[in-house]
């Protein structure tokens, strides 16, 4: 089960943040394998907000991929814009990012 815990606000803040950065993690042709879910916890963790991406050698569908990561990761879905998610999760101890107030 994928997390909502965004408000549209925070989303729309996030997915401009988003625009500029480049993917960290990329999902080949192996699919969405045990390695690549431990390195974008990795990069959940240091950044908070990242930039997956699916390869066009990704046998399965990008969306559902880019979701599965998402449930496996325990981080909020931002967005998806064809074979690109947006990921995020607050770093409770080292809080980069600093989202508008929900009202």
């Amino acid at each position: 089960m994928i997390r909502n815990t965004l408000t549209g606000k925070q989303k729309r803040f996030l997915r401009a943040m988003g625009s500029t950065l480049d993917p960290v993690v990329q999902i080949g042709k192996g699919g969405l394998v045990p390695s690549i879910v431990t390195s974008a916890l990795d990069a959940i963790q240091a950044r908070e907000l990242i930039k997956v991406k699916v390869l066009q050698n990704c046998l399965e569908d990008p969306r559902a991929v880019i979701e599965t990561l998402a449930d496996r990761t325990n981080t909020d879905l931002v967005q998806i814009i064809g074979r690109n998610g947006l990921l995020y999760k607050k770093n409770f101890e080292k809080t980069k990012i600093e989202l508008p107030k929900s009202k």
